[in-house]
């Protein structure tokens, strides 16, 4: 079935940035695409960024492009996510994901705010 547990979130101020981590187990994470989206009460997922199993397929969101950067170990079977410039319209929930498999992590809690 596999699990995904993310770390890394946190309380920051505008301009501050972030490296989210997804820790894979109990499935074959190197032949999966692997996603981020980010959830705020009220509102829609939002689709993050996604990366191929290889690394060499990247895309992002609109609203993150130039500031977020995801990449993957697969020998660490971990996903990452490189916030930069963080804006407080960052601030939301974000999931990890493998949504072919699929399999969700639980979350973790940005908040961008002075």
């Amino acid at each position: 079935q596999g699990q995904l547990v993310e770390s890394g979130g946190g309380l920051v101020q505008p301009g501050d940035s972030l490296r989210l981590s997804c820790a894979a187990s109990g499935f074959a994470f190197a032949t999966y695409v692997m996603k981020w989206f980010r959830q705020t009460p009220g509102k829609e997922r939002e689709f993050v960024a996604g990366i191929d199993w290889s690394g060499n397929s990247i895309d992002y969101g609109d609203s993150v492009k130039g500031r977020f950067t995801i990449s993957r170990d697969n020998s660490r079977k971990t996903l990452y996510l490189q916030m930069n410039n963080l804006k407080p319209e960052d601030t939301a929930v974000y999931y990890c994901a493998a949504p072919s498999k699929p399999v969700w992590g639980q979350g973790t809690q940005v908040t961008v705010s002075s």
